[in-house]
């Protein structure tokens, strides 16, 4: 009688085999991100998450590894291709979204306005202390009442001589407070502008919003600008009208759909690790026939993320990818990593509700990651206008 072998236990990622999509310098550079994650933030992340608390003095480290501005070119900036940016995003996230989120914002949205939009002496004077972690940015562009609607901002920004005064407030900035310089947008008579406002600037205050339940690890604040007076040289000097922050914002999603492969991934081989262990009816229940249908659809809708992550990566380096298809992979990947986080905290039961174990941490960030830069709806709209040619809303 011929002896079945047991199959080896697979990464989820390795069903389709996608690491050999990868180059040689994609896979070290995502082995060597994962490497210093599990050594300086995997042990902690648990217990930083539930004293809302964000390691500050990580942030040097992670300029020295060349993560802040990874995909830029010059100012100290690394300026990998797409794919390898990802990969650096998705390894954060499966460690936690906050410090994505952080890497998000520093890199894709503050440093990235800075370099798109901004002076020769603006990038000369604050990318590389960005890119080395020195300086610490936000971007300030959401309000309390106008979250998807940013044409509504009230935001205003008028001339004084030669000088700007601002007045208003943003709402839901991360690194808001310990920012060195905020990246803020604002109404003009010439339409809306960006301006940089450094920290300590008299009229500039910024509040932390603590009683939050996703993203603790991470700081989230309310800015205020009080009749804060600038320079004009304080002013982007190229970006006019909101294309300019959206712009920004395409950039940081593109982050945000491999950092959600990274939740989904770490939640699932979470869920595999506890299953081969945890033994009921004297067997582990990983045996069970439901709970292998449960690994076997999270699998794959594991893998069509990261396939369709790749893609787009393959179009942002030929220039080719847009707003549509930013948002698909965003809607689409942060949609099926929380649905993959949801259902592994089931495989582990009352456990599953614990901080032992990582996915229903993944789930609370990532209610967080399906509503920021662009909530579901809107990008299900953004969607749908490029199918039908209606708008069903205005922007």
């Amino acid at each position: 009688m011929s002896t079945i072998e047991k199959p080896s236990v697979s990464a989820p990622l390795e069903l389709l085999n996608i690491p050999s999509l990868l180059t040689e310098e994609q896979r070290d550079i995502q082995h060597t991100v994962a490497e210093f994650l599990a050594d300086r933030v995997r042990p902690h992340i648990g217990q930083w998450s539930e004293n809302h608390y964000f390691p500050r003095d990580l942030v040097p480290e992670l300029g020295k590894l060349g993560l802040l501005g990874m995909h830029l070119n010059g100012y100290g900036c690394a300026g990998v291709d797409a794919a390898s940016y990802g990969l650096a995003c998705l390894e954060l996230e499966a460690t936690d979204s906050g410090l994505r989120s952080f890497v998000s914002v520093q890199g894709s949205l503050a440093m990235f306005a800075i370099w798109r939009f901004g002076s020769e002496d603006q990038k000369q004077e604050w990318l590389p202390r960005l890119a080395a972690g020195q300086a610490i940015g936000c971007f300030g562009l959401t309000e309390a009442d106008f979250g998807s609607n940013p044409a509504g901002m009230r935001t205003r920004a008028v001339r004084d001589g030669a000088d700007w005064i601002l007045h208003g407030e943003k709402m839901w900035i991360t690194n808001g407070s310990i920012a060195d310089i905020a990246i803020v947008w604002a109404v003009t008579e010439e339409g809306v502008r960006g301006f940089l406002v450094p920290r300590g600037a008299p009229g500039f205050s910024a509040r932390d919003i603590d009683n939050k339940l996703a993203l603790r690890a991470s700081v989230t604040s309310e800015l205020t600008f009080d009749d804060v007076r600038l320079p004009d040289s304080a002013r982007l000097p190229d970006a006019h009208g909101l294309r300019a922050p959206l712009t920004c914002l395409d950039e940081a999603r593109f982050g945000i759909l491999f950092g959600a492969v990274g939740a989904g991934r770490d939640s699932l081989d979470s869920a595999l690790a506890y299953a081969e262990s945890r033994v009921q009816f004297d067997r582990p229940i990983g045996a069970f026939q439901l709970t292998q249908q449960k690994l076997a659809d999270m699998a794959i809708d594991l893998n069509n993320s990261m396939l369709l992550a790749l893609h787009l990566a393959t179009l942002k380096d030929k220039g080719a990818v847009g707003p549509v298809q930013i948002s698909m992979g965003k809607l689409n990947n942060v949609r099926a990593a929380l649905a993959i986080a949801r259902q592994c905290r089931t495989i582990f039961g009352a456990s599953g509700i614990t901080s032992d174990y990582s996915p229903l941490r993944h789930a609370t960030n990532l209610e967080a990651v399906l509503t920021y830069e662009g909530t579901a709806e809107i990008h299900a709209l953004t969607i749908g206008r490029a199918l039908t040619g209606h708008a069903a809303f205005s922007g």
